[in-house]
């Protein structure tokens, strides 16, 4: 068994890279008069969730995974539903064999707009890769280990229960009276419940650069 507590400081440290690089981008996107839409260009101007990619790395490391046999970058995978999909980490051994693959993504304000969008491709992700294993896309070699990693702002609009749309049916009782931050708990557990992922982290972090994890 790995001990969690080890790796603290590299968590904090990640943390505190991601706020900080999103405060960088915030006053680069301020000098160059762009509009943030819905903190879009925050998003995609990456690099926010690097800190967790080292703290991967260092992990997989620790277990004995050769540094060569981690990827950080220019990770297409083939799918069933699209031609590839960049993940974010994967370990792949020299013969070839593809080990783990873990997907990582954030979600800061806008919760209204993103939190369907988030569960929608972490999915859509998960049915595209599975459906491309069945088909033999990765031959002879043993089942993958497929991971999901959700850093989200932990304030007082995530922790805020939300309104639910009048559905035409009843709806779970387990999403009633419940915030954004409680959704992605769910949410995550029931990725593993129905093993659409090997395992997911939700990561609760304030703009103070606490945080607590799942």
């Amino acid at each position: 068994m790995i001990n969690i507590s080890k790796y603290n400081v590299e968590l904090q440290n990640a943390i505190s890279f991601f706020w900080d690089k999103r405060n960088e981008q915030k006053k680069t996107q301020a000098t160059d008069g762009k509009k943030d839409q819905g903190n879009r260009g925050e998003v995609t101007a990456g690099k926010q969730l690097d800190g967790f990619l080292h703290l991967l790395k260092v992990a997989a490391i620790d277990i004995g995974v050769p540094e060569e046999s981690i990827y950080t970058k220019g990770n297409h995978l083939p799918g069933f539903f699209r031609p590839t999909k960049n993940w974010d980490f994967l370990i792949i051994t020299p013969s070839n064999k593809l080990i783990s693959v873990i997907e990582l993504k954030s979600q800061v304000g806008s919760f209204g707009n993103n939190f369907n969008n988030r569960t929608e491709e972490a999915l859509g992700s998960a049915l595209d890769f599975w459906t491309a294993y069945r088909e033999n896309v990765y031959p002879d070699q043993q089942v993958p280990w497929l991971g999901y990693l959700m850093v989200v702002e932990d304030s007082s609009t995530s922790k805020r229960p939300v309104r639910i749309q009048k559905s035409r049916f009843e709806i779970f009782d387990e999403f009633k009276n419940t915030s954004y931050l409680q959704r992605y708990q769910l949410f995550c557990k029931k990725l593993m419940l129905e093993r659409h992922y090997s395992a997911s982290c939700l990561i609760q972090t304030t703009k103070e650069k606490k945080y607590s994890s799942e």
